[in-house]
Parts: C-alpha cells; structure tokens; sequence
C-alpha cells in the first residue's frame, strides 16, 4: 500500500504528536509504536520509512525495550498521523498571490493616508512642541494658551533638563508649573510667545468620527476613529498587601496574611490586625474596605486605621502593583505593545483606535476642522488609546494656573 503524498510540514507533525500524547516522547517511537497498532504490521515498513525520509533517519529506529507499555500513550497519535496524510495539499504562495492587496503606503497610516490629511497638520502644528527631557522625547505638549502655557502628560516627564522643540525646529527652555496628578496632566512654561494656542472644539465626539493626532512634522503622526464615547476609567489594580480571612460568614475585615514586599509589610500591618477605618470612613467589611482602596491606584497613599489585640493604631499606606509572582498581575506588555507607565486610572477619557507611542501622548487630539476635541493622555492597550475630552482639559487648565509651583520645578 503506497501512503499519500504529505503536504504539512514535519514539525508541525511532530509538535501535534507531542501535544496529543501529552508527554514529551522521541519521534520514531510515536510513528513506530503506533502504525504497528493502527496498520498491521505490513504497513510499518513503509510507513516509518516514508517518516525517516522527513525527519533525516533512515529506515525504522528500533523501539526503546518497553515500548508495549506506551503503546496506549500513542494510540491517538497514529490516527492523527493518518488524518494528516490524507489532507488535501495547503495553497502555495503563487495561490495567494491572486488575492487583492494594497500597497503599505495606502493603508490607514501609510504616507499617502496620511498626506490627504496634511492640511490639519498645517493648521496645528504650530500649537504643539516636542517635550525632551535629557536630550530624549519624552511626550508631546498642547499650547493651551498664550505666553507659552502648555498641558502634557506629567508622568513622562521624569527630573532632568528640560527642553522643547517647536515646529520651526527651534529648541527651547520649559519649566513645569503645575501638575493634576489625577488625571496625569503637567502645566508647563515654554519660553516661546510666539506659539499660537490650540483652537477647542465645543461640539461633542461621536463614535465613527475621524480622530487625528498632529505633532510637529507636515503630516500626522497617525490617525483612527473615535471607538467609544468619554467615560470613567478605572485605575489599574494596586494593593495594600493583606489578604482577609474568608473563612465561615464573618465578613469582619481581619488580617491572616501579609504579602510580602508591598506597603502593609512596609508600615508594619501583622496578621491578626483588623481594619477598623479607611481614609477616615469606618468600615465592617471586607467589601467595603476593597471598594475603596479599588478607586485608588499605585503611588497614592491610604490612611488606615487598624486594632491589634484590642489597642488601635493607625499607618500610611502606599498602594502597590504586585511583581509577577504575587498575588496581582500586571499587564502583559508583549501583548499590549508599548503602552503608557500610567495607562488608566482617569475621571474621563474617549476612546480612540489609534496606534500611538507613549511618547506621542500630551498632544492634541483633533477633528478635521483641526480643533482639539481631546488631549491624548495614554496607550491603554494594542488597540486603544485615550483621550482627556476637550471640557476637561479645559478645566484641568484653568485649576492648575491657579495652582501653586511644585517645588523643584525648575525643569534643569
């Protein structure tokens, strides 16, 4: 009997083996083993023959000394190998190339997509500057009005020299003003007087419309549409870094374990302590205590008050994201793409599809009339990123020109 032709490639043979057997095994001892089972024993010349031609052996290795007991280990194994070989021939690459395409220059931001929208990019670049720190781009920077007052995104811009550029190629000394670290946004003095503040748009976004993100060059850097309308969105999970006893209907906020290395260990907190307020809200339950530390995110710090053996105390907390390992896990980066340090956590963002580096956020998000209808705040995911909506970047504006200096803010 003369086997089909096959078609498949021989370690996506060999891989299947091993994950139908469930154990790693050597692969003649799959072939062998099991075409004597299926076929007969007139067949396994032939067969294993044809499988060392794939796989570089010749002839039929002989079979480990118990190879009768891992017999029924590769029953499945046999039959798949003979599935396979009846499949018909996989499309070659000429097949495919009959398939309608586009060059990469036209696709949603290729140069050519991007050029049409050359005309926002003119009527807006010049509200808009680079923001370094170092020498290295770290974020872009919105003029919101004259004089030189920008928002960008405040934690991007770590300590260090700070300087801008402008789209005139010029670079310029800034300093930070001011900074919302709720929803991560920095006032910053740009010494350029000549910058011409970014026009708001006061219509509300819809879903569909085109959202288009200009920096300093003669085009966009990229464009999407608006994917979801503003909303509140939630902090990423940090902890406090105690577990509570869920055994038995006592819902009494009770410590039984401390995790290690986050801030209840680092302030002292033992098994046995129960938690008696939060942020000075008394609290009964587990629940409660959960519901409230879940609005907060990592880096902010919760006043507790705690009983331990009938005495109360009281500690500062700083909420912290789990090592991979712990009990939290954090985002998978690999997934995600690149993403933003601070991602989430904001009182109201749109959601936009465009692909954006993190360094890209601070700019303005505009419409096609070039007026800002958001201030790009985060790379959330591989296929969302945020936007603070005009009225609320607005706002945060005018609280922090009311603000005092954070100290050291000298930008050098």
């Amino acid at each position: 009997m003369r086997l089909p032709r096959i078609h498949c490639a021989p370690w996506l043979l060999v891989r299947l083996f091993h994950s139908l057997a469930g154990r790693s095994c050597k692969r003649n001892w799959i072939v062998d083993a099991q075409v004597n089972k299926l076929l007969g024993r007139r067949l396994r010349a032939g067969f294993a023959g044809r499988f060392a031609q794939i796989f570089g052996r010749r002839g039929s290795a002989a079979l480990p000394t118990n190879w009768k007991r891992l017999l029924p280990h590769y029953e499945i194994c046999g039959l798949a190998a003979v599935l396979l070989c009846a499949l018909p021939p996989i499309a070659s690459a000429q097949d495919l190339s009959s398939y309608p395409s586009l060059p990469a220059y036209r696709y949603r931001n290729g140069s050519e997509t991007l050029s049409a929208f050359a005309p926002i990019s003119a009527a807006t670049r010049e509200s808009i500057v680079e923001v370094n720190v170092d020498g290295e781009a770290v974020a872009l920077g919105t003029v919101a009005e004259a004089g030189g007052l920008v928002l960008s995104k405040a934690s991007e811009i770590k300590p260090g020299k700070l300087t801008c550029w402008l789209a005139s190629g010029k670079e310029v000394p800034a300093a930070v003003l001011a900074v919302d670290q709720d929803e991560d946004v920095a006032l910053l003095r740009v010494e350029a007087p000549e910058l011409k503040p970014i026009r708001w748009a006061a219509r509300e976004v819809v879903i569909g419309q085109w959202a288009i993100t200009p920096a300093l060059a003669e085009t966009p850097q990229a464009v999407g549409i608006i994917s979801a309308l503003p909303r509140r969105i939630r902090p990423e999970r940090a902890y406090i870094g105690v577990v509570f006893d869920k055994k038995g209907d006592d819902a009494t906020p009770r410590i039984v374990e401390i995790e290690p290395g986050l801030g209840a260990e680092k302030a002292g907190v033992k098994p046995g302590d129960v938690i008696v307020a939060v942020n000075n809200e008394l609290v009964s339950t587990q629940d409660r205590v959960v519901d409230i530390v879940s609005d907060l995110r990592e880096g902010q710090t919760v006043n507790m008050r705690f009983e331990r053996d009938g005495k109360p105390y009281e500690a500062v907390i700083t909420l912290m994201s789990p090592k991979e390992g712990n009990f939290g896990r954090r985002r998978n980066s690999r997934l995600a793409g690149d993403t933003s340090q601070r991602a989430k956590g904001f009182d109201e963002a749109i959601e936009h599809d465009t692909v954006l580096a993190p360094w890209l956020c601070g700019g303005p998000l505009v419409n096609l009339d070039g007026e800002a209808i958001g201030l790009n705040i985060a790379r959330s995911s591989r296929f969302a990123t945020y936007a603070l909506p005009a009225a609320l970047a607005q706002k945060i504006l005018g609280a922090l020109k009311a603000s005092p200096a954070p100290a050291g803010s000298g930008g050098n």
